[in-house]
């Protein structure tokens, strides 16, 4: 029986900024006080206490999933479920309301950030530390709500019961999500470079305190050039500037010997020069 006609995909992710940190240091010193080996307790601190805004925004997505869940059926293990096209209207319109309901929660809550720490900072004591906060932007990126609709798979098309309107919103939508998870991918392996050559150029760094020497080990060489090979696979649009980024780290790799990088002050300086100048060529 084909369902084609009578049913569509639907994807509903809603992420919420969890504001939980783990703090290594009250956990170290539960454990001393109590005489416990490693792993038996840690403590975690809720960076909003004293306020529930966030709580709220997170109880909110919980019950738009629990909905969208009682308005679908299941389809794939994750992701995806099965809309009946009789209560796309019904669905579509209580979505977009959710949604904007969601979005005016985050942005009230973004605005009374800076507030909301002030008041965490009220209820935590001595365990309050001003750098497990991250900025208003970073906070905002952990919020998200994602709704697409999709075709079932065996259809292939759009072929729905729903308005012509409808129908080409549902087309765009589907398109959007498409170059959102290309672009997604494609940050992906942008940041896996700029990770490499960050770390490389911290690695070789020389130490101002001379007493403390560094351990250089191969794979400071061989992770960079597994990670060239790996990129030209990964690079499925064809970024050219990914692709000048990671020719030169191949040619900055070309002929590199670690043993006269352990022993060559100068030999780490000219490769460090290098990895930064790649560095402060691209839009990371």
């Amino acid at each position: 029986m084909s369902i084609t006609s009578s049913a569509v995909q639907v994807e509903m992710n809603i992420s919420v900024w969890t504001a939980n940190k783990l703090d290594r240091a009250a956990t170290d010193k539960v454990l001393v006080q109590n005489q416990a080996d490693n792993g038996v307790a840690q403590v975690r601190k809720n960076l909003m206490a004293g306020s529930r805004q966030r709580k709220d925004i997170a109880d909110f997505a919980a019950s738009c999933r629990l909905w969208h869940n009682v308005k679908t059926l299941p389809w794939m293990d994750r992701g995806a479920r099965l809309l009946p096209t009789s209560l796309f209207m019904e669905y579509k319109s209580e979505a977009n309301k959710r949604r904007q309901q969601f979005h005016d929660m985050v942005d009230q809550f973004l605005e009374d950030y800076p507030t909301l720490v002030t008041t965490a900072s009220n209820y935590m004591g001595a365990l309050f530390d001003p750098s497990d906060y991250p900025s208003v932007s970073e906070v905002e990126s952990k919020f998200g709500y994602r709704l697409v609709f999709s075709p079932v798979p065996e259809a292939g098309d759009f072929r729905l019961d729903v308005a012509a309107n409808d129908l080409k919103e549902m087309q765009q939508s589907y398109e959007r999500s498409y170059n959102d998870r290309i672009n997604e991918a494609m940050k992906d392996t942008w940041q896996r470079l700029h990770k490499q050559l960050t770390c490389m150029s911290e690695k070789l760094a020389d130490n101002k305190d001379d007493s403390v020497k560094k351990r250089y080990h191969d794979s400071l060489i061989t992770n960079a050039q597994e990670l060239c090979g790996m990129l030209t696979h990964l690079n499925i649009t064809k970024d050219p500037e990914l692709e000048k980024a990671r020719k030169q780290l191949e040619l900055t790799l070309l002929g590199a010997n670690m043993d006269t990088l352990k022993e060559s002050s100068q030999a780490r300086g000219e490769m460090k020069t290098k990895l930064d100048n790649i560095l402060g060529q691209f839009e990371w």
